[in-house]
């Protein structure tokens, strides 16, 4: 009885303790991470690479919105499809093209890991976020109202009151006001 025991219970060495206690599972868990930060941090794309990748990003993005714009969600498939795709640029409207590099700038931002390209423009003053480079790789988030590509009057007529008071003119008044009593239900009329 005693080599039964013995075989299924076999005393654990230090390593099988650590990776089985929750201190090491953690410890672990941030060892992986940590490994992969190294390796995002080795990877990040450099900034030229940011800067064309943006750049074929927004050619297809010109040219996919050249007719009907969609929503939101088909923005998005749009984007991971220009992930992994390069614009033919000789798609591109020329003179959209200019338009957007007159009204607009790119500017690329580094972080620990990975890098951001921002558009600024008269709409996003501060800058919106329409790429992210990490792992050698370029990701997409741009959409097409992020660009500036027509200008204009915000608003016409600035002279205009925006709170005007509607005249009603006496043939159209229907009556006079109708005498309102309070009506309290005492049940049933009909029974």
């Amino acid at each position: 009885m005693d080599s039964i025991n013995s075989d299924t219970y076999k005393k654990q060495n230090l390593f099988q303790l650590f990776f089985n206690s929750c201190l090491g599972k953690i410890v672990i868990f941030l060892l992986v991470l940590l490994v992969l930060w190294i390796f995002a941090i080795i990877t990040v794309p450099s900034k030229t690479m940011m800067l064309v990748e943006t750049c074929d990003n927004i050619h297809e993005c010109l040219q996919d919105n050249d007719s009907i714009r969609g929503d939101e969600i088909d923005e998005t498939i749009n984007n991971i499809a220009r992930t992994f795709s390069i614009a033919d640029t000789t798609k591109t409207n020329q003179e959209l093209w200019k338009t957007f590099l007159k009204y607009n700038r790119l500017e690329v931002y580094e972080h620990p890991g990975f890098k951001t390209v921002h558009v600024v423009n008269g709409q996003y003053p501060q800058g919106r976020r329409i790429a992210i480079g990490l792992f050698q790789g370029v990701i997409s988030t741009i959409f097409y109202d992020d660009l500036v590509i027509t200008t204009g009057a915000a608003r016409g007529e600035y002279n205009k009151k925006l709170n005007q008071p509607q005249d009603i003119p006496d043939e159209e008044f229907t009556g006079e006001d109708l005498n309102v009593e309070t009506y309290h239900y005492n049940g049933d009329p009909d029974n």
